[in-house]
C-alpha cells in the first residue's frame, strides 16, 4: 500500500512539472493593470527563452509539490526581459541578435537588448571581460547593428561603462570612498547617510529579516522565445511607480517615447512639472533633516550647490574632460584623463552613432543609480559619451533603488542636460542631495516645461520590490560589505511596461535577468564562501536558485501565477 501511494505521488509530481508550463503560459501576465500589455498605448516587450536551470528548478519545486514556488518561478522567469550580449565573437553576434530581432517581429514585441562589451568593463572584477580594444569593440558594435538590421529594439548601451569609467578603477582610493562596486549598481557616497544619521539606520531591523508568510504569486505577460547568449549581469521596495500629476497629461505615446531621434531642448526657462509623490515629502538620508531659510532664486550664471544648501557628500572627483573645470576653486582638482578613459568615451561615441542610425532603434546610455554619482558629475559623463545623439540614459542596472529615488534622479538628471544644453553648468545643478524644496525650486527657475524637450530615461525595476539592502555593522563586520552582490531577502519588482506614467521614463524594464547571480561576493574575505549567505554563489550570470526563490517570494507586487478575470 505504502509503494502504491509513493509511485502515485512521484508520479503525480512528474506529470504536474510536465504540464505545469504548458497550464500556466496562456495566462501567465502581469497582475498589475498599468501593465496590461492588451492597451493600445503600451507597447508590448520581448520575453526570451528561459535559463535552462531555471526550467529544472521549476521542475524540482513541482516534483517536491511546492506548485506555488513553481507557478511563481515560471511566472518570473516567462516575463519580459533583456538579452544580454557580450562575449561573442563579431559572427556570433550578428547571428544571434538577428534572430532575437527576427523572433521579436514574428510576435509583434519590442526586444530590450543589453550591450555589455566594453573594454575593460567591470574593472576585471566578478564580470571582467570585453572586447580586446578599441578597434575590436568598434568591429563588435558593426556587427550587432548587423545584425538589427531595420528591426525596431530598445538598446541599454553598456551597462557601468560611464559611472565606472577605467579612472574610476585606477583610483583605489577614489573608489574606496565613492563605494564604487564592480557593477552599475554599487552604491556612491551619495547613498552614505550623514553622520548623525548612521546610528538611527544601524537600529533598524535588518534587511534581509523574512516574512512570516509568503505573498500571493505576480504573472507577468510574456512570451516564449528563442535561446540566446546573455551576458552576466550584476547591476532593484516599493514598485508602483506614482504619476506626475502635472506631467501626465502630456505623456506621448509609446511609439514616441521610444523614437531613436527625440528632440534637443530649447530653452529651460518655464517651470517644469515635479517628479515628487507627494506634496511636500521628507528628506532622505543624503538630505539635510532640516530645512534652512530659502535663498533668492539662483541665476544661471551663479548657481551652486553650496549656494543653496550644503551638499552632505563630496561628489566623485573624477573629471570626464579635464578642460570642462572651471578656474572657480570650488570644483575639486581634476583627474587627468588616462588613455583607456579616453578610449572608453571614443567606443561608446562611436556605438551611439552606428546603432542611432539604424532608424528603429532606441539607445539609452548609462548614468549608473540614485545613490551612487551626484547630477553635476554624471551629466557631463552622459554629454562627453554623446548624450545628445542618444535617445536618453538607464538608471538602476542591476540595482535595487526605489521607483521614486529613481524617477527624481532621472528628472533631476534630464533637466541638468537640458540646462547644459542651453550653456549652463553642470555644477550649478540641482542634487539628489538637496531637500526637494530647493530642487523644485531650482527645477521652477531652469527646467523645461516639455517634456518632449528633455532627455528621456528607462529603469531596471527587476530586483528593486524591497529596495537596497542595508546590513547592520553590529551583524556584518566583512572588509567590504558589497551590498549590490547577491543580497538577501530582496525580491522582485514593477513589471515591464512602456506606460510608466511619467512623461520622462520611457519604460520601467527587466534589464537584469531575475536570478541570475551577481558573482561570488567574497565581501573582502578569501572566500570561497559569501559569508553573508553562508555558501559559495554561482559565478556572474549564472543561475542562482536561492535568490531566484527569494525574489518571486519577496516581490511587490507580488507574484500571481492566473490573469485575473475583470468584472468578476
Amino acid at each position: 500500500m505504502r509503494k502504491r501511494r509513493k509511485i502515485l505521488t512521484v508520479s503525480t509530481a512528474v506529470v504536474a512539472a510536465a504540464t505545469l508550463p504548458l497550464l500556466i503560459s496562456p495566462v501567465v501576465s502581469a497582475a498589475v493593470p498599468e501593465d496590461d500589455d492588451e492597451s493600445p498605448r503600451t507597447t508590448r516587450l520581448y520575453a526570451p527563452p528561459p535559463d535552462r536551470d531555471s526550467y529544472r528548478q521549476v521542475a524540482r519545486l513541482a516534483w517536491r509539490g511546492d506548485f506555488r514556488g513553481s507557478a511563481g518561478l515560471l511566472s518570473m522567469v516567462r516575463t519580459p526581459h533583456a538579452v544580454w550580449y557580450g562575449d561573442e565573437t563579431p559572427e556570433q553576434v550578428t547571428r544571434l541578435v538577428r534572430r532575437t530581432a527576427g523572433s521579436a517581429g514574428r510576435q509583434g514585441t519590442l526586444p530590450v537588448l543589453a550591450l555589455y562589451n566594453v573594454p575593460g568593463r567591470d574593472c576585471g572584477s566578478y564580470s571582467g571581460g570585453g572586447a580586446d580594444g578599441l578597434a575590436a569593440y568598434q568591429a563588435w558594435i558593426d556587427a550587432v547593428a548587423e545584425g538589427i538590421g531595420d528591426s525596431k529594439v530598445l538598446i541599454v548601451l553598456e551597462p557601468d561603462s560611464l559611472a565606472l569609467l577605467p579612472s574610476d578603477c585606477a583610483d583605489a582610493s577614489n573608489a574606496e570612498e565613492t563605494a564604487v562596486e564592480p557593477r552599475p549598481e554599487q552604491p556612491a557616497a551619495e547613498d552614505q547617510p550623514a553622520a548623525e544619521e548612521q546610528t538611527a539606520a544601524e537600529e533598524q531591523p535588518a534587511a534581509e529579516a523574512s516574512p512570516t508568510e509568503l505573498p500571493p504569486l505576480p504573472d507577468p505577460d510574456a512570451t516564449t522565445a528563442p535561446p540566446t547568449a546573455p551576458a552576466a549581469s550584476d547591476t532593484g521596495q516599493e514598485a508602483v511607480q506614482s504619476t506626475d500629476p502635472e506631467s501626465s497629461d502630456s505623456r506621448p505615446e509609446a511609439s514616441e517615447l521610444l523614437a531613436p531621434t527625440p528632440q534637443k531642448p530649447q530653452q529651460a526657462a518655464a517651470p517644469g512639472p515635479s517628479a515628487s509623490q507627494s506634496p511636500d515629502p521628507g528628506p532622505s538620508a543624503g538630505q539635510p533633516s532640516t530645512l534652512p531659510e530659502l535663498p533668492p532664486l539662483p541665476t544661471p550664471g551663479s548657481v551652486t550647490p553650496d549656494s543653496v544648501t550644503p551638499d552632505p557628500v563630496t561628489p566623485d572627483p573624477v573629471t570626464p574632460d579635464s578642460e570642462d573645470v572651471s578656474d572657480t576653486g570650488d570644483v575639486d582638482t581634476p583627474v587627468v584623463e588616462d588613455p583607456e578613459t579616453a578610449a572608453r568615451y571614443s567606443g561608446i561615441n562611436y556605438a551611439v552613432d552606428i546603432l542611432g542610425a539604424l532608424g528603429n532603434a532606441s539607445v539609452y546610455l548609462d548614468a549608473g543609480h540614485a545613490g551612487w554619482h551626484s547630477v553635476s558629475d554624471i551629466v557631463p559623463r552622459l554629454i562627453k559619451a554623446g548624450i545628445d545623439r542618444a535617445t536618453g540614459f538607464a538608471l538602476n542596472v542591476s540595482h535595487y533603488q526605489t521607483d521614486q529615488d529613481s524617477a527624481w534622479y532621472g528628472r533631476l538628471v534630464s533637466s541638468c542636460l537640458a540646462y547644459a544644453d542651453e550653456g549652463g553648468d553642470p555644477e550649478d545643478c540641482a542634487e539628489q542631495s538637496w531637500s526637494r524644496r530647493h530642487a523644485r525650486r531650482w527645477l521652477r527657475a531652469h527646467a523645461p516645461d516639455d517634456p518632449a524637450r528633455m532627455k528621456h530615461y528607462v529603469t531596471d525595476t527587476s530586483r528593486n520590490g524591497q529596495g537596497p539592502w542595508a546590513p547592520r555593522p553590529a551583524t556584518h563586520r566583512h572588509p567590504d560589505v558589497q551590498p549590490w552582490c547577491n543580497p538577501p531577502g530582496r525580491g522582485l519588482g514593477r513589471r515591464p511596461t512602456t506606460r510608466t506614467g511619467d512623461a520622462l521614463m520611457d519604460a520601467a524594464l527587466w534589464v537584469k535577468t531575475p536570478g541570475e547571480s551577481d558573482g561570488r561576493c567574497l565581501r573582502g574575505t578569501d572566500g570561497p564562501l559569501d559569508p553573508v549567505r553562508g555558501t559559495v554563489n554561482p559565478e556572474a550570470g549564472q543561475w542562482f536558485p536561492e535568490q531566484a526563490l527569494e525574489l518571486v517570494r519577496y516581490a511587490d507586487p507580488a507574484v500571481s501565477a492566473f490573469r485575473r478575470i475583470r468584472g468578476r
